[in-house]
């Protein structure tokens, strides 16, 4: 295992849970690179809306390469949302995960969510999971599984069947997204073995509170992308409604400055609180 893979399977076993925040592009990368997040993920549908593509659909393969290239010369530990592996063959799965590896990404999320809104069968997600540490055993996988999110009955009993799957077959940790109340999170901590990721929520559990329940990694998952979307909106209906705008963008300037040709300090540095 690579230093830069070992420093960021060490993030997981902190005394605060990591907090990932999600890009999509490099300067979005850039920027949260330079608040001092000492790891950043990207947004599957981040990068898919931007390249104008569905998320979930293994079609943004060529996109995530390209986006890994950009981003692996910034000064922080990547890990990279691959949706379901970009196909449903193992070793094509591996393949890609190869790929990032050598690119120097450090993790990757596998999900067993489809894009037609169903569960894939969790010994195909697993042996993904298997082909990907036999590949790269260095890599941080973290296996989602879609219970929660996907809406399925009584999801407890089954995202602890897969997470035991996911788990058996080399994963490092396990990723639940979904609107989990406390209760049910620390149920989850206490019984999956290895670092439990969860995605923040604005009004819900705070970083520490989740990280009293047992919780070792918070994601912000497609959050930030949205939240940019709207700021954009909201700046032009303000343009024109005539009302003062509610976010104060950041400078042009500010911006050249995440360049990496631009030979400037970046702008916002200094360690999140």
């Amino acid at each position: 295992m690579t230093a830069r893979c070992a420093a960021f399977h060490a993030l997981h076993h902190g005394d605060r849970p990591l907090l990932l925040p999600n890009a999509w592009d490099h300067a979005s990368a850039a920027a949260f690179a330079a608040r001092g997040h000492p790891a950043v993920g990207t947004t599957s549908l981040g990068v898919a809306a931007a390249a104008g593509l569905p998320d979930a659909a293994a079609a943004t393969r060529a996109e995530t390469l390209r986006l890994a290239r950009l981003l692996s010369p910034l000064p922080v530990l990547l890990t990279v949302d691959i949706e379901a592996g970009h196909a449903d063959d193992p070793s094509a799965v591996a393949d890609l995960a190869t790929e990032l590896a050598g690119l120097g990404v450090v993790g990757v999320n596998i999900e067993d969510g489809r894009g037609d809104g169903s569960l894939g069968a969790p010994d195909v997600t697993a042996a993904k999971v298997a082909a990907v540490k036999a590949a790269a055993p260095g890599l941080f996988v973290n296996a989602r599984t879609d219970t929660w999110w996907l809406g399925v009955p009584d999801p407890l009993p089954a995202t602890l069947d897969r997470a035991r799957a996911y788990r058996e077959a080399g994963a490092d940790g396990i990723f639940v997204p979904g609107a989990l109340d406390g209760r049910t999170v620390g149920v989850l901590a206490a019984a999956i073995e290895g670092p439990l990721n969860v995605l923040y929520r604005p009004g819900g559990p705070t970083l520490d509170e989740l990280g009293a329940l047992g919780v070792a990694r918070v994601s912000t998952g497609s959050l930030l992308f949205r939240a940019a979307l709207g700021a954009a909106l909201d700046v032009l209906d303000a343009a024109v409604s005539g009302r003062p705008a509610s976010t104060e963008p950041p400078s042009y300037a500010e911006v050249q400055r995440l360049s990496p040709v631009s030979g400037a300090e970046p702008f916002a540095p200094g360690r999140p609180s």
